[in-house]
């Protein structure tokens, strides 16, 4: 093979390489057997509701009856007074979507009738019971074109086995004569009525439903989540899969991530009706984004120390250890700077989250004129872990920082010793910087749910690259 032929097999095998990458989630969504079994509960609850409301139209014909002749009939202002679907399965359908099969279905209803044979004319009414419906409905899952989820029914089968008719009224009995006739057009207009009632209600409600999931959601003024679906959802044997694009990302300006996420292990786990798995590039575009959009600034004065710590932010407390200080800058306030100059990585494994962020730690004197006069550059680094739960729908957290370590990276007081500092380094962010991290990853980031849907029994473990959330699902009906 020549060069040239080399050269465009590695370019192709390298693009191929990244086109796969590309497509990896950055979050995962898994519907289990149980969560299924409980979402459709909740729909064949409502499709009831539905069919009970099915309008039938009147029915009229001719008959030819033994030793009558020709009957004349008119059935009307049908009135279905009930239907009940007592059981039902869901199964989902690897490359093809959700099976909902009904079996053992039944309703009920009347109406009038009228007839006319020869010169006899009569009326009554009439009571209808339809036995053994089996309904059998194809639900294929797909998404739009902004990545939010789409449904349809391509495939929807009725059978009715058993219909019986019983009519009343003085002629009532010359009905039942040709009862088989009625009870064969009832069977096909209903049959035909269930289906389209069928593709009505998932178009009209489950599709309007599904789409409440926020494929996009606003967190703070700065930044936002994209939840969009990647690929359409998928079915295997045991779940209903969807793969999110799982990315933050800065609502002023949105650039592309600098890596691609990687493939998530999912565990065969059962045990909930849903799990959800945050993979380590969902937490790293998070730091990505709040980089970008500067959000990760802070600013330490003495009036954000709290109260029951023993210390003053001045040049009199810190000349102790720079003695020049208090010569050059005498009994003044001062105020920290700190800001990340990279965003932070975090490692997701077994051992939970984990992450050694570098910040810039600019120490500035401030002036009787309110002017800032540069002190000392310190970079600070150290091992900080996260704790992470799920509370109202929201992922929320809170962050240990381990040992801290200092070095110093300019200064415009000399030179001296940062070891000797480190306390008070310590004081600063356990008492400062440290709760407002807390307080804001207290408040949490939006899971990505339906709307009306609270999940309870949370379950958190760790794996490498990601974090696994299960949860039970309880949808809460409007009020």
């Amino acid at each position: 093979m020549g060069m040239q032929s080399v050269a465009v097999a590695c370019g192709a095998l390298t693009l191929c390489l990244a086109l796969t990458t590309a497509t990896n989630p950055g979050f995962v969504v898994r519907i289990t057997q149980a969560g299924l079994d409980y979402a459709q509960e909740q729909a064949i609850a409502t499709l009831e509701r539905k069919l009970s409301q099915l309008k039938l139209p009147d029915i009229s014909g001719d008959s030819r009856v033994l030793r009558v002749g020709k009957v004349h009939y008119e059935l009307s202002r049908l009135r279905l007074r009930d239907f009940h679907l007592p059981y039902s399965r869901i199964t989902p359908i690897s490359n093809k979507g959700l099976q909902v099969s009904i079996s053992n279905a039944f309703a009920e209803l009347d109406g009038d009738w009228r007839v006319k044979f020869l010169f006899i004319r009569d009326h009554g009414s009439f009571d209808l019971k339809v036995e053994n419906i089996y309904i059998k409905i194809l639900l294929r899952l797909g998404s739009d074109t902004t990545g939010k989820p789409t449904i349809s029914t391509p495939d929807c089968s009725a059978h009715i086995s058993k219909v019986r008719v019983l009519f009343s009224g003085k002629l009532g009995w010359l009905y039942n004569l040709f009862h088989s006739v009625i009870e064969s057009r009832f069977r096909k207009i209903l049959e035909d009525k269930v289906c389209d009632k069928v593709a009505m209600s998932v178009y009209n409600e489950l599709q309007t439903y599904i789409r409440t999931l926020r494929v996009t959601a606003r967190i703070d003024d700065k930044i936002g989540i994209d939840y969009s679906l990647v690929a359409p959802p998928r079915a295997t044997a045991q779940s209903l899969d969807a793969d999110l694009k799982g990315e933050f990302y800065s609502l002023a300006h949105r650039s592309p991530v600098p890596f691609s996420p990687l493939p998530l292990a999912f565990p065969s786990d059962h045990e909930r009706m849903v799990y959800f798995g945050a993979s380590s590039y969902f937490f790293n575009t998070a730091g990505i984004a709040y980089h970008e959009a500067g959000a990760l600034v802070f600013e330490i004065t003495e009036a954000m120390i709290p109260k029951d710590v023993e210390f003053k932010l001045n040049t009199s407390v810190f000349s102790a250890f720079i003695p020049q200080l208090e010569e050059m800058y005498p009994n003044m306030p001062m105020k920290f700077r700190l800001s990340t100059p990279t965003a932070p990585f975090l490692t997701v494994g077994e051992g939970g989250i984990s992450f050694q962020p570098i910040v810039d730690v600019q120490a500035y004197a401030i002036l009787p004129n309110s002017s800032l006069a540069p002190l000392f550059l310190l970079s600070l680094t150290g091992n900080v872990s996260a704790v992470i739960n799920v509370r109202s729908g929201r992922i929320v957290g809170s962050l240990d920082v381990g040992r801290i370590r200092l070095s110093l990276k300019d200064s415009a007081v000399g030179t001296f010793q940062v070891r000797m500092m480190q306390s008070l380094i310590n004081i600063l962010t356990s008492s400062t910087l440290l709760p407002r991290l807390n307080a804001r990853l207290d408040e949490g980031f939006p899971l990505p749910l339906l709307d009306r849907i609270q999940l309870s029994n949370i379950l958190v473990r760790f794996h490498q690259n990601f974090l696994l959330l299960g949860a039970d699902v309880r949808f809460q009906p409007r009020g």
